[in-house]
């Protein structure tokens, strides 16, 4: 049977949450929980939990960052999960190399540079759209990997570039 473990924390409070045979048994902290649980994640659920109800909504929720903000029966709880991986990373020392900041865009491959989307001296955040590069008749969108602020520009519109060459610095 298999098995995920994960960590949840809600109000500064870490659970360990462990989920046998895909939701078949679920154990909190290692001791087993008898739940009945409806819904979906658009609509709502309903929970019974020892013969309690309670009604759960997810008001936001940031896949990324496996942060949630969750309303049960009328309060409101921030919710910060990880997964195996994330404490494989934890129990490594490595845990905040997905928030590490990014000193430079490279091109990826070898391209033409389609647009850019920033200027020196902008805020940008992460996900967002700093610059377009077609390579093989494709158009490709770099994003930027986190939150930063454009140094400088090392590129142009209609400028062929090569791979790793770099085309936005980054205020560190």
């Amino acid at each position: 049977m298999s098995s995920e473990m994960y960590q949840v924390n809600v109000n500064d409070r870490d659970f360990k949450v462990e989920v046998k045979g895909n939701g078949a048994e679920v154990l909190l902290n290692g001791a087993a929980l008898e739940l009945d649980l409806k819904g979906d994640a658009k609509k709502g659920f309903h929970l019974i939990k020892d013969r309690k109800s309670y009604q759960i909504q997810v008001l936001e929720s940031d896949l990324e960052s496996k942060e949630f903000l969750v309303e049960v029966n009328g309060q409101t709880f921030p919710v910060k999960g990880s997964d195996r991986f994330d404490l494989l990373l934890k129990d490594l020392g490595m845990e905040h190399l997905a928030n590490a900041a990014v000193n430079d865009l490279k091109a990826p491959m070898p391209g033409l540079v389609l647009d850019v989307k920033v200027a020196p001296g902008d805020s940008i955040k992460k996900g967002q759209a700093i610059l377009v590069l077609e390579a093989m008749k494709m158009e490709n969108v770099l994003k930027a990997e986190s939150d930063a602020v454009v140094k400088s520009i090392n590129c142009e519109t209609g400028q062929a570039v090569e791979k790793n060459q770099i085309l936005i610095e980054f205020e560190v």
